[in-house]
């Protein structure tokens, strides 16, 4: 993975998600897709991993990870780390905001956050409307606004991103680095984080047993 390739910036001024912690797409790219790894993916950090694809070009990709927890680290929390809200109103958020979950993107700029979330929650200048209904936002505000109970209906936050360089997804793919499949809310924010490999499995039509039987005998 490359840890170089950055996404497209939000509007000059906007303050970026950052936190301490240990257009349509064009055919033939995979913009709104799901890449799901080979039982073979040999890289630990992208092994069993569930990769929603935000955008891909002749100049690379950039995709985050939905299926991997950020350890101990919880939305209250990093509300408060990052003085949106005060320690005592932590116990005043919303429902979905206290459960909402917390996730590594990926390998790249692990300090920063990226909220993706759905259609109906819009930043001018600052949100990137994906595909199917999902959007991409990297400022501070969109986590005030879930704060605030009038965010997005749906929504995950990563620490990081998952970056290619050009050429380099396509390479991994015909070497069978990655399946990829059609993306559904319920892969991007299910909360049985855990079960979402299997599930993106299941979407594809593979057995699991099967593939890694195959793959073994390649």
């Amino acid at each position: 993975m490359d840890e170089k390739k950055s996404p497209r910036k939000t509007s000059r001024g906007r303050r970026k998600i950052a936190v301490a912690t240990d257009d349509a797409p064009e055919q033939g790219y995979l913009d709104g897709q799901m890449l799901v790894a080979m039982p073979v993916m040999e890289d630990e950090r992208f092994a069993r991993s569930v990769i929603y694809i935000c955008a891909h070009s002749a100049e690379g990709a950039m995709g985050i990870i939905v299926n991997r927890p950020a350890g101990s680290i919880d939305f209250p929390q990093l509300l408060v780390q990052l003085e949106i809200i005060d320690r005592a109103d932590q116990i005043r958020l919303p429902e979905y905001a206290e459960s909402m979950r917390v996730l590594k993107g990926g390998p790249v700029e692990t300090g920063r956050g990226f909220v993706l979330h759905s259609s109906d929650f819009s930043i001018q200048n600052a949100t990137l409307p994906i595909d199917d209904g999902i959007c991409l936002t990297a400022t501070l505000d969109i986590l005030k606004a879930i704060a605030e109970g009038h965010g997005p209906k749906h929504a995950i936050l990563a620490l990081g991103y998952a970056g290619w360089a050009p050429g380099q997804l396509e390479h991994e793919i015909q070497d069978n680095g990655w399946l990829h499949c059609a993306a559904d809310p319920d892969l991007i924010f299910g909360g049985d984080v855990e079960d979402k490999y299997q599930r993106a499995l299941d979407k594809i039509g593979i057995d699991l047993a099967m593939l890694s039987n195959d793959a073994g005998h390649a």
